[in-house]
């Protein structure tokens, strides 16, 4: 009986790093997809621009949107946002904007628009005011501008009643009109018309002061009494007028 030696299996000579190494670069490669992707898929006519979406346009028309993005045939829903949002941010009428897409062919603009907050006359009508104290391309013989008149641009008014359409709303919708009052002989004094019937107030007075009229308006309702004017000059008090 004779033995014959055990030979040894020869090793494997596959190197133990190749695997990590394909791991890693395969990470790596998806880690700059974003850098990448856009570059490629800007190429596919799959994705060039067939439609515009305006989101949030009140006074603004879709058609000045359009002219500012200047999209021609070739352009790709990937192409860079910014271009086009500083384009659009130039309207008058634009307070923000984004450029968002919807696959495969469509661009999202979303508007924040500067919004009127009060008329004043003009030669020719009203013109409209936002609450910067600046005048708006917006005709209101052709839009549906529903806001307060007053005499003049007045910043510090329409400062007071921006803030009142933004957080006090249905108080802002009961104005009609604002005016310096010329009763006190220097215009400090301001008259405000709520509701036909009006509100006499310091010209510094503030939103809060004035939202403290709806808690007077409800306690004369629950009496059943009536006011023919209020008055909020005098500190820490509201003074009502009756009928």
């Amino acid at each position: 009986m004779s033995l014959t030696p055990e030979v040894p299996a020869p090793k494997s000579t596959k190197r133990w790093w190749v695997v990590p190494a394909i791991i890693a670069a395969s990470a790596f490669f998806l880690l700059l997809a974003p850098l990448w992707a856009p570059l490629l898929l800007r190429r596919m006519a799959f994705f060039r621009v067939r439609h515009v979406q305006v989101v949030g346009a009140r006074y603004v028309q879709p058609r000045e949107i359009l002219e500012r993005l200047r999209i021609d045939t070739l352009a790709s829903v990937w192409d860079p946002e910014s271009p086009l949002e500083a384009r659009i941010a130039t309207h008058p009428l634009v307070r923000e904007v984004s450029v968002d897409r919807k696959l495969p062919g469509t661009l999202v603009v979303r508007l924040v628009e500067h919004v009127p907050v009060a008329l004043v006359p003009a030669a020719n009508g009203f013109r409209a005011y936002d609450e910067r104290g600046v005048a708006l391309p917006i005709d209101p013989a052709k839009s549906d501008v529903d806001a307060p008149v007053l005499a003049r641009p007045d910043s510090a008014v329409l400062r007071l009643l921006g803030a009142m359409r933004q957080d006090a709303a249905l108080l802002y919708k009961r104005v009609s009109e604002v005016r310096r009052d010329a009763d006190d002989g220097a215009g400090r004094e301001l008259l405000f018309v709520l509701d036909s019937f009006p509100v006499r107030a310091m010209g510094d007075v503030t939103l809060q002061r004035l939202v403290e009229l709806q808690l007077v308006e409800h306690d004369l309702a629950r009496r059943r009494l009536r006011a023919t004017e209020l008055d909020l000059r005098f500190r820490d008090q509201v003074i009502a007028r009756l009928q």
